[in-house]
């Protein structure tokens, strides 16, 4: 596949924030003295440094041209005075000053990036000190505030942390990295607009000597008033192990993806640089560095892809402070800010799509760049598992721009390559609400499932067999064999479970909820009223998860007690109930997964119901969440209400056959959908 815009591209800035980054601050020629800008002790100047923020006329905003062109001088000297200190020198100097970002290991490695004067090394410290700069900024804000602001922007701008460090340094800050009209450069970096050699390394010495600064102003902050500063502790990425897919990459892999990078037009030639040093890391086991840079190349690229098949060239450059910049928000959209339909989801397919939403948007997923920009993640223990899948789909996406013939032999040549590839076409959502309630799904019938193994004390069973209420049980279960064999017509003809008798029997009814889990379900840019129905059907699955734990927890401890006979007369009678009600309740949650999963084979459907019936729809639900959520209280372990649970699901019984009944639940309209279509 080829990509219409032409390289070679010389920058992805545009005109004026070009001038802003590379050109502003090296306008003023004045030497500036290192000795009014910190101490010999490491201590910061800041009246030098709040005295070049020039304010417009009016006083209301930044001058923020004026104010960079004003800081060049001082950026360059404090880039001069890094650049002479020893190791050793800097960490007595600055060492206690970056105590506050909770991360002080990671600057001594910055200072090696500015020694070793490779632009990249550069552009990946700042990068790194942004997000745990507004991790250590959001714990400051929450000495006094409650909701921290998600954005750093947003953070910086806040009453709070002006009163913590001042207003005049707040608005330094703003000029750096919290205003689109000043430098920006978290932004230009995070989401990939600035190549290596665009960043002035002596922006980086000014941000780890800010840092410092603002470490030294709060500690007189704190001392002032005797607050004590706490660290939130790092996100860790849970439920890795559903989203690995992709096997391992391979030496034998990364040799070939050394050739691909050169020869995908996916990459724009200026940023090659940030693709070979993410692999150099992942070979170093630097994997939040590897992870990091292909991140922000993923978002480059894609934008590039976004701006041709779009047929829009200009946003594949950073936006004007007045526009928004074309960033994963909008490229992985149904929807273009225009309402036209956004055409990148077609061109890449469901698949790379679904990759994308699962790693980067999902809340239930990592949201790996929105967690690593905002420095949420640990990164020497981010983890190899997530690099490795990154790594792999990127190869992946690299392979789909390159000349035919070539892709052709890798994929003869190279059986890693084919199993790659195979792997990535297959890809289905894992995050989606959807993926996540099959997941509900299933687990829950696993747990049911075990209910029968439960071992029963000798004498239990046929005392409990012998108690009052095997009637109402027995009409219970009846209804519910009535119910299941009424849903079952719906099930779809090429996932039914052959059986003999009439009814499906109940040992029957495990497979065909892991027959229904097996069916597609379409989950890219789902509708909110698929949404708010998934919300729903999730909520009750999770009440279903918690009654089975319940119940097998309280069985397995009163069967102990049995055994040892230390249960009181009234304990051992409500543990008969509960003996007798595991009958009923087993099948009822069985029927109550079932009507999930048929419904959520189905859910697009409910966009074909008018208000009033999408509300109706939504009552009944409800219902059955009502249900589930007092069965949850009356099964737990300080309520043991065994009679009171069989009561309810009476109730519950009833009010699903009533509205079965009407032929309004989803696996109805999709029969008269599919009648009108025949």
């Amino acid at each position: 596949m080829e990509i219409l815009i032409e390289d070679p591209i010389t920058t992805c800035l545009s005109p004026s924030v070009y001038d802003m980054i590379c050109k502003l601050g090296f306008e003023a020629r004045e030497n500036c003295h290192i000795s009014s800008i910190v101490t010999q002790n490491g201590e910061v100047c800041w009246t030098t440094i709040t005295d070049c923020v020039v304010y417009t006329e009016s006083a209301q905003g930044l001058d923020y041209g004026g104010s960079v062109r004003l800081l060049g001088p001082v950026c360059q000297a404090v880039h001069l005075h890094l650049s002479s200190l020893t190791k050793g020198q800097f960490e007595t100097r600055y060492s206690p000053g970056l105590q506050w970002t909770g991360v002080p290991e990671l600057f001594p490695e910055m200072f090696d990036a500015l020694g070793s004067l490779q632009s990249l090394a550069i552009s990946l410290s700042l990068m790194k000190l942004t997000s745990c700069l507004e991790r250590a900024l959001a714990d400051v804000y929450l000495l006094i505030g409650k909701e921290c602001p998600f954005l750093l922007r947003d953070l910086i701008a806040s009453e709070e942390l002006a009163q913590v460090f001042g207003q005049s340094v707040m608005d330094v800050l703003k000029v750096f990295v919290g205003s689109p009209c000043g430098l920006n450069l978290r932004n230009v970096l995070w989401h990939g607009f600035a190549a290596p050699q665009e960043i002035p390394p002596k922006y980086c010495s000014m941000m780890i000597l800010l840092t410092a600064g603002l470490g030294q102003l709060l500690k007189g902050y704190l001392q002032q008033t005797k607050f004590t500063l706490a660290h939130r502790p790092f996100i860790t990425l849970t439920s890795l192990e559903d989203l690995i897919v992709f096997p391992d990459v391979t030496y034998e892999v990364l040799s070939v993806l050394e050739e691909v990078m050169k020869k995908s037009t996916f990459i724009l030639k200026i940023m090659l640089p940030y693709w070979e040093v993410a692999l150099i890391n992942f070979k170093s086991n630097r994997f939040a560095d590897c992870a990091i840079l292909l991140l922000v190349q993923l978002e480059t690229g894609l934008r590039k892809v976004f701006a041709t098949v779009n047929k829009c060239p200009k946003r594949l450059l950073t936006a004007e402070s007045t526009a928004l910049y074309t960033t994963f928000d909008e490229i992985l959209a149904k929807h273009l800010n225009d309402g036209k339909i956004n055409q990148l989801p077609l061109f890449l397919g469901e698949p790379a799509m679904e990759f994308l939403w699962d790693f980067l948007n999902h809340q239930e997923g990592p949201r790996l760049r929105d967690r690593l920009s905002h420095g949420e993640i640990s990164l020497p223990e981010f983890p190899k598992e997530a690099a490795n899948q990154l790594l792999a789909f990127s190869f992946v996406l690299l392979l789909r721009f390159i000349d035919e013939d070539l892709l052709s032999v890798f994929k003869q040549e190279k059986a890693a390559v084919r199993a790659l590839v195979s792997v990535a076409e297959a890809y289905g959502a894992r995050c989606h609400p959807v993926s996540q309630l099959k997941k509900q799904v299933l687990s829950c019938e696993r747990s049911i499932g075990v209910w029968p193994l439960l071992p029963l004390p000798e004498g239990s069973e046929r005392e409990a067999q012998r108690s009052e209420g095997n009637s109402e049980i027995n009409a219970c279960r009846s209804l519910i064999t009535e119910i299941v064999a009424e849903l079952c017509h719906h099930v779809p003809e090429t996932h039914r479970v052959p059986h003999d008798s009439e009814h499906l029997p109940p040992e029957k009814w495990p497979q065909l909820l892991r027959e229904l889990c097996s069916i597609p379900v379409r989950t890219l840019f789902c509708p909110r009223a698929v949404l708010e129905v998934l919300a729903v059907l999730r909520k009750i699955g999770a009440h279903c998860r918690r009654v089975c734990g319940q119940v097998a927890a309280c069985a397995e401890l009163r069967r102990r007690q049995w055994e040892d006979r230390s249960l009181r007369s009234r304990q051992r009678r409500n543990y008969l109930r509960l003996v007798h009600s595991i009958k009923l309740l087993s099948p009822m949650l069985y029927l109550i997964l079932l009507l999930i999963a048929l419904e959520l084979v189905n859910i697009h459907v409910v966009l074909g119901k008018n208000t009033s019936e999408y509300q109706q729809y939504l009552r009944f639900l409800k219902s059955i969440l009502q249900y589930t959520e007092n069965l949850a209280a009356y099964t737990s372990q300080d309520k043991n209400k065994w009679d009171e649970a069989v009561n309810l699901t009476q109730a519950a019984l009833l009010k699903i056959w009533t509205f079965s009944e009407k032929k309004q639940m989803l696996i109805h309209l999709a029969k008269k959908s599919a009648s009108k279509v025949v």
